[in-house]
């Protein structure tokens, strides 16, 4: 409904100043200068809010540290913007409230560093019409409860855990589908499994436990 004369706005909701005496009756902004600035600081409302709802998902061990990267649609890491950014290259990295708040590629990775000693168990093709499949959840089971969630796909899953392994190693035996990494990786974060913990448990020898599992 257009609005009426006695409705109409008789200041700018940005700056206060007075509208143009030539200003639509829907005018709400003095020029283009005020729109801008108002639709600057709703876009950053906005990504504020989105960092928050993803901070209360994710471990504060990860958002804490500075390793954080976006990835494209083909899952190549980026910088938040948009260029290639590169799992030995800390310059490439950001704040997770930075990478939380851009809109390069499709969402947040974190990169594993020896250093922190953190690594992921990730489960491929381990959930199948919303249900853990036997193997995956015999693994699930038989290792300490901590922040799991799911991968991109919908049908991975992410165990992650204080611990580090030799090397990186990818197992295919029968059904199960095995990744471990520590190091020189990075993982795409994804939604948090309802009731794991929102933290990481610790995997004291994690070779050899996973080794055992397989």
């Amino acid at each position: 409904m257009p609005a009426t004369e006695s409705a109409r706005r008789t200041r700018c909701e940005r700056c206060l100043g007075p509208l143009p005496l030539t200003a639509r009756a829907d005018a709400r902004y003095c020029g283009g200068a005020c729109r801008q600035a108002a639709y600057r600081a709703r876009t950053s409302a906005r990504k504020a809010r989105v960092a928050a709802e993803q901070a209360q998902r994710i471990p504060a061990e990860l958002t804490s540290r500075a390793r954080w990267v976006r990835y494209s649609s083909r899952k190549v890491p980026l910088r938040i913007d948009g260029r290639f950014a590169a799992v030995n290259d800390p310059s490439s990295w950001s704040d997770f409230g930075a990478a939380a708040a851009a809109t390069t590629g499709e969402g947040v990775g974190f990169v594993l560093t020896v250093m922190d000693r953190m690594l992921v168990v990730d489960l491929d093709h381990a959930v199948e019409n919303g249900h853990v499949l036997p193997w995956a959840q015999r693994i699930v089971d038989a290792l300490p409860p901590t922040y799991m969630e799911r991968g991109r796909s919908g049908s991975g899953l992410h165990l992650w855990f204080r611990g580090t392994v030799p090397a990186g190693r990818r197992i295919r035996r029968g059904d199960t589908a095995l990744e471990v990494y520590s190091d020189a990786r990075y993982m795409i974060v994804g939604d948090r499994v309802p009731g794991t913990p929102l933290e990481l448990a610790e995997l004291p020898d994690a070779a050899g436990v996973i080794a055992s599992l397989i």
